[in-house]
């Protein structure tokens, strides 16, 4: 699994990913996953992964509503080379970011259980991220 095609497949799926966590309030899980797959390499490089994958979430928090989906953009590029050049190095952290990327895709929210009781005559929406719908959106005082 870990030839040229599926590292840069792998990576552009991380880099998607990581992009749109960036933007929800989630990041700060899947900052700490990212942790983990880093320290693959030293701890001083781990450090230096993680400064510039902070960086480009400021980048990400500093965009305006309007440039957002083209820094997201732009953002996911910087991401999918960065990962590239990652699992260039150790090609056998291709399976956690693999799983990362599955685990995020499905939508599955480890420790996160919603419930509602006693919603009588009223509608229950329960999100762990943001929430848009013709005039209306909601979004976490954490997403913000």
């Amino acid at each position: 699994m870990t030839d040229a095609f599926n590292v840069v497949e792998v990576a552009t799926s991380g880099a998607g990913v990581l992009a749109a966590e960036m933007a929800r309030s989630g990041w700060q899980g899947v900052r700490d996953a990212m942790v983990g797959f880093f320290r693959r390499g030293s701890e001083e490089a781990a450090r230096e992964e993680l400064r510039v994958l902070d960086l480009r979430h400021a980048r990400v928090l500093d965009s305006s509503e309007t440039d957002r989906e083209a820094v997201l953009e732009e953002v996911r590029g910087m991401l999918m080379i960065q990962l590239a050049a990652f699992l260039q190095k150790h090609p056998d952290a291709v399976t956690d970011l693999a799983a990362l990327v599955r685990e995020k895709e499905s939508g599955a929210v480890p420790g996160t259980n919603l419930t509602a009781h006693g919603n009588t005559n009223s509608q229950v929406i329960m999100t762990g991220n943001s929430i848009n719908g013709g005039s209306f959106t909601y979004r976490p005082e954490s997403a913000q």
